[in-house]
């Protein structure tokens, strides 16, 4: 029977294997040499999901890598059914001579992350309505609520989370990003913005986010699962 499991239990489940938990998903970024292994790639990561692969598999398939990813669609969460194809996947993945483990060195591309819109808003019930139609996106598995986030029906954009102003605040901004990274990537990751002009607003909810600043202003979050639960 598929169990849903925590931001802990799912991360620590897969850490070993080089996929990491990122937001209700577990990924991995596979390098391959041409479109052609990717394909084949991904045609294997499906083979070995067998019946399960279209309600927890999905394959962003590019010429030099393949980014996998799995969730429970039904449940918009991590289960030990995820777990599982996991570890079968990295089996295929190790046979074809690659691997699901983060590239490492000064010159290795970035592995695995998310992006998020937040809104402020006064009254998320009121405005919610109109991101949804004029985006085309629709409520995620189990969250319809007025308030709930909504995400893209085909995976292409971004999803938009809304959060709940006291007041108006004219002097800053309305809308951010939130760029969810591999809980053990953050510190790099901050380093190098910091390190490229930004500034850090605030890290009283560090592990969970970190509130990030360009010169003028504009910010964004860079957040892991860590912090969030047990």
């Amino acid at each position: 029977m598929k169990q849903k499991l925590s931001r802990r239990e799912a991360s620590d489940a897969v850490s070993d294997l080089g996929w990491r938990f990122l937001l209700g998903t577990i990924r991995t970024s596979v390098p391959v040499g041409s479109l052609a292994q990717a394909v084949a790639m991904a045609t294997s990561a499906v083979a070995v999901c067998g019946d399960h692969a279209d309600r927890h598999l999905r394959a962003d398939i590019r010429p030099g890598r393949v980014v996998l990813t799995l969730q429970s669609l039904d449940h918009a969460a991590v289960t030990t059914l995820d777990i599982d194809l996991a570890h079968r996947i990295s089996g295929v993945v190790h046979q074809a001579g690659s691997g699901t483990e983060p590239e490492t060195g000064v010159a290795a591309p970035r592995s695995v992350q998310l992006l998020e819109i937040a809104i402020d808003a006064l009254d998320i019930a009121a405005i919610r309505p109109f991101w949804k139609a004029v985006l085309g996106y629709t409520d995620e598995a189990g969250a319809d609520g007025p308030e709930d986030p909504l995400v893209d029906p085909v995976g292409q954009g971004p999803a938009i989370w809304f959060q709940q102003m006291d007041q108006a605040r004219p002097e800053r901004n309305r809308i951010h990003f939130d760029i969810c990274v591999p809980h053990d990537e953050a510190p790099r990751r901050i380093k190098s913005a910091l390190a490229a002009g930004g500034r850090l607003l605030s890290a009283i909810r560090a592990p969970a986010f970190w509130v990030l600043a360009d010169i003028e202003g504009n910010e964004i979050c860079v957040t892991t699962w860590q912090g969030r639960d047990g």
